[in-house]
């Protein structure tokens, strides 16, 4: 799926949420999103768990 697509359907999503149920659903799904896109990356192999966790002097070299 093209990622323009992806973020439209994305941005309806929120737009709903802050819509129909608040501020509060509206974070409660943007916060659900990125959990799901870093998920996604994981197991897509883009990501591996110790890219969180390396200091900045790691990622240069």
């Amino acid at each position: 799926m093209n990622m323009a697509v992806v973020g439209m359907i994305a941005g309806m999503a929120l737009g709903f949420a802050g819509y129909f149920g608040g501020f509060g659903a509206f974070l409660l799904v943007a916060a659900l999103g990125a959990v799901g896109f870093v998920v996604g990356r994981f197991l897509e192999g883009d990501m591996e768990p110790g890219d969180f966790f390396r200091s900045r002097d790691d990622r240069r070299r």
